[in-house]
């Protein structure tokens, strides 16, 4: 297990008889300035997003409605998250692979990101990751 390069995080839940609120705050409840933000939704079951390592931008996962499952790998270890509680998040520092997948039909899965968008940071084939990994073990 990779626990020292990712972790579970457990938002604060604030709320009373007319509902629940979360607020996760940049630099604050995780580890990053948030710059990017986006969401996945309507993915069948059996779709696997992400299939991708970054080698700047840093992640936390937050599944907001529904769950789906999400496994980080460093190359050489594997761990397999459920996500399945709107309060609880996954952070995922550079350098992890990250596959995303068995959506519930109501998934909304919330992807908070350190960096905006560069697609040559990204990388695609979990063969070079691993192979660039290796060599800077």
């Amino acid at each position: 297990m990779i626990v020292e390069k990712h972790k579970i995080i457990n938002f604060k839940e604030n709320g009373d008889n007319r509902g629940k609120l979360v607020v996760v705050e940049g630099m604050k409840d995780i580890p990053f300035d948030i710059k990017r933000v986006f969401y996945i939704y309507g993915s069948d079951p059996d779709v696997v997003r992400g299939q991708h390592a970054n080698r700047e931008t840093e992640f936390v996962l937050i599944n907001v409605s529904g769950s789906s499952k999400v496994r980080v790998s460093d190359g050489k270890n594997e761990s397999v998250f459920i996500l399945d509680k709107p309060h609880t998040g996954i952070y995922l520092p550079k350098m992890l692979w990250k596959d995303m997948y068995d959506f519930s039909s109501d998934s909304i899965l919330l992807v908070l990101a350190s960096e905006h968008y560069d697609g040559s940071e990204y990388i695609r084939d979990f063969d070079a990751f691993s192979k660039e990994t290796s060599q800077h073990a």
